[in-house]
């Protein structure tokens, strides 16, 4: 049994509110204004509070604030009968759990006061420190990636993560950083695709006064900055090609050259990372096969997260404490989130986490609490309209569906569209002569191709 505060002007309101909250199992205690309901939270064990908004002498949001400085106040939802986008809001900043209108049904207060009740259930604790992010994962795929880094990190070869946008691939360089004997350096990231061209090789190599227009002064650059560090290149695939055959020659010969300067040495590790597939960009002339190779000494895969589900539970409630202490996912959310596609990958998923803390009053968040998901992928997904047909003919379309998806995502390399699709290539060649889905061959997918050694888990 909890024991209600109700605080209204309205004595008919008071009376019929409370006859509601002793109905449900509970005890009420009432005030007819702000100031004694201070009063009664200073001398009686409240779990929730019903608060009128319009009320005589301090109204709903001066009540608010000053519980905003008591330590373990009550959630509180405010009731009023005049709701503006302005008192909602304020309301809302100010801590109140929830902000309803007058007249409010039984089913509708039954239910405000579950939900305040069970966010104090267990609750308490202190706000987590801010750490930097961590590489969370506990599926074969994180697994190989965590041993991956635990056999490279003490070592000065030079990675190249790979996979989609959002899995996480500066993750795993401030972990290859952080578990390596060069982590008492810095750790330099630059994103190449976010640098104009004409800029990068100042950003990377610095500059000396009066180089060009603007250069006050001499500048370092994310190479020097690094040193003894390491240096992470991210979205290295949208570099400029020109630009890849100096960054080739610091990488081989360990010295660059500022603009407008003479060579200096640097001791510095290097790490890229792509969403593209740098094969292809090879194969079409936009990136240098020699810079791959050089890139390329270890390289580490990240999946999308819809391949990694062990994961997704996991890292959702490691955004969620990040994000606020306290928070917990109700078991119907788990399964929401595990049934949900991730286009976003483990970015999209600590977006929502953050989105659901800030919006959510209560402990646990429900399914109800991340419809939003839903309504992205509906805008993104179009509703497929399937004719009357039977089993055997509908999954043959789903098929060709499929393949021709991971055809489209993959660039028309069928190595990697067997991969995405975890069947071995045979069975993919047998499936696209069946369905006279016509591919053109790839150079890079022969016997002698950059990738013709490597086999995806399961190719025969």
């Amino acid at each position: 049994m909890a024991h209600i505060l109700i605080v209204d002007d309205d004595a008919t309101m008071r009376d019929a509110l409370a006859e509601v909250v002793i109905d449900l199992g509970h005890s009420a205690c009432m005030a007819a204004n702000g100031m004694l309901a201070l009063e009664l939270l200073d001398t009686e064990a409240v779990n929730a509070m019903i608060l009128d908004l319009r009320m005589p002498g301090i109204d709903g949001l001066e009540v608010l604030r000053r519980m905003r400085e008591r330590d373990g106040a009550p959630p509180v939802t405010v009731l009023t009968a005049h709701a503006t986008a302005s008192n909602t809001i304020e309301a809302m900043r100010l801590g109140a759990f929830d902000h309803l209108t007058k007249p409010i049904g039984r089913a509708d207060l039954a239910q405000v006061l579950q939900r305040m009740l069970a966010s104090v259930e267990e609750s308490g604790g202190g706000v987590c420190a801010e750490e930097p992010e961590a590489l969370i994962g506990s599926s074969e795929a994180m697994r190989t990636v965590q041993k991956t880094i635990g056999v490279l990190a003490d070592s000065d070869a030079t990675v190249l993560v790979t996979g989609d946008t959002g899995t996480g691939k500066e993750v795993v360089a401030r972990a290859i950083h952080e578990h390596g004997q060069r982590n008492r350096g810095p750790f330099v990231a630059v994103n190449c695709a976010a640098i104009p061209a004409d800029l990068l090789e100042s950003e990377l190599f610095g500059h000396v006064r009066g180089a060009f227009t603007g250069a006050s002064a001499d500048r370092q650059g994310a190479f020097r900055q690094a040193e003894c560090g390491t240096l992470f290149l991210d979205e290295i695939g949208d570099m400029d090609i020109a630009m890849q055959a100096k960054i080739l020659r610091a990488l081989q010969e360990r010295v660059v050259v500022p603009v407008g300067g003479k060579p200096v040495p640097v001791n510095v590790r290097v790490i890229a990372a792509t969403h593209r597939d740098l094969i292809r960009s090879v194969h079409d002339g936009t990136f240098r096969e020699d810079l791959f190779y050089r890139l390329h000494v270890v390289p580490i895969h990240l999946p999308p997260l819809s391949e990694r589900i062990a994961d997704i539970v996991p890292l959702a409630e490691y955004f969620l404490n990040r994000a606020t202490a306290g928070k917990r996912l109700s078991a119907d959310a788990a399964a929401h989130l595990i049934r949900y596609g991730w286009p976003g990958n483990a970015r999209e998923l600590k977006n929502a986490m953050e989105r659901a803390a800030v919006m959510v009053r209560g402990e646990y968040i429900h399914a109800t609490d991340l419809t939003f998901l839903d309504d992205a992928r509906s805008r993104q997904d179009p509703v497929v309209d399937w004719p009357d047909e039977d089993l055997p003919s509908a999954l043959a379309r789903l098929e060709e569906m499929l393949i021709r998806r991971a055809l489209k995502h993959s660039g028309n390399n069928r190595t990697d569209a067997a991969r995405r699709l975890n069947v071995n290539r045979q069975l993919l060649y047998a499936k696209l002569k069946r369905y006279g889905i016509e591919v053109a061959d790839a150079p890079h997918e022969g016997k002698d191709g950059i990738e013709g050694s490597e086999r995806s888990e399961g190719e025969v």
